[in-house]
């Protein structure tokens, strides 16, 4: 029986995988409050408060533009994912990979995966042939609506490019509704309800493997997380912008997983499926 998830409606806030440019701004942000409150204290003669909140937003400035907060915030995000461990295939076999963009280069071109996406379609066509070399049973799931407007879903902008490479359609199955990572869970878990797989590989980013496994956990999806990318921050004397925009992923990610155990905690979630209900 197919298993219909309530998808809380806070969750429709974070996106799939590489969080949009409108949200890469929260360290940016942090920075701005912290000068204009020294600012503004200083203006009020309030200069040892000033004095105090202006030294902290010089250290936030080079902490995390120079590296060492990125780093921080993506060893203990990531850990457990930089090595690709084997994977003991089943007789029936899910690889369930998660939409991160597509783009639309011209007004009259068509979609295309987008920066983040290449990875992880490389990484699902990688993995199904190393399932069907087994002579198992594969399936490749493919989970992403048309949440930045493209006019075409994830799903099917991924599905056009493996079977380019040559994945037969028949092995290709697409959730093009999902707008963001908890709807990816909710609205997998029915298909995979109807598959039935022994095993279930989700791949995604390494930064956002670990959010979205508890999401699908939720939903009683037990799954190998196989990653498609690994984020570095980049050490640097001068504070760079590509760190600013790291350490956002990666507090996305963890603004994620709080946000899951906060709705959990006030019942906001749709209720927790244990691995094998139906």
């Amino acid at each position: 029986m197919a298993y219909s998830a309530k998808v809380a409606p806070a969750a429709s806030r974070s996106r799939t995988g590489q969080p949009p440019a409108k949200r890469n701004a929260m360290t940016y942000a942090i920075l701005m409050l912290l000068i204009l409150a020294a600012l503004l204290l200083g203006v009020l003669r309030r200069r040892r408060s000033s004095a105090v909140l202006g030294l902290l937003a010089v250290v936030t400035l080079f902490a995390v533009g120079c590296g060492p907060v990125p780093a921080w915030l993506l060893e203990h995000l990531q850990a457990g994912y930089a090595a690709r461990a084997p994977i003991a295939w089943g007789q029936r076999n899910a690889i369930v990979v998660l939409g991160a963009g597509v783009i639309r280069p011209t007004v009259e071109g068509e979609a295309e995966p987008g920066l983040f996406s290449y990875p992880r379609v490389v990484a699902a066509l990688r993995l199904y042939r190393e399932c069907s070399a087994t002579g198992a049973q594969c399936r490749v799931l493919l989970s992403g609506g048309d949440a930045r407007k493209i006019g075409t879903p994830e799903a099917d902008v991924y599905r056009a490019m493996l079977l380019q490479l040559g994945v037969p359609p028949a092995d290709i199955v697409t959730e093009p509704q999902s707008m963001n990572t908890w709807q990816n869970a909710s609205l997998t878990a029915a298909l995979l309800d109807s598959y039935r797989p022994d095993r279930v590989v989700l791949v995604s980013s390494a930064i956002h493997l670990r959010r979205s496994q508890l999401y699908f956990s939720h939903f009683g999806i037990r799954t190998i997380g196989v990653r498609a990318d690994y984020l570095h921050a980049h050490p640097s004397i001068e504070p760079r912008a590509y760190n600013f925009t790291v350490a956002d992923f990666a507090l996305h990610e963890y603004l994620g997983i709080a946000r899951y155990a906060l709705y959990n905690a006030m019942g906001w979630n749709a209720p927790r499926r244990q691995a094998g209900d139906a």
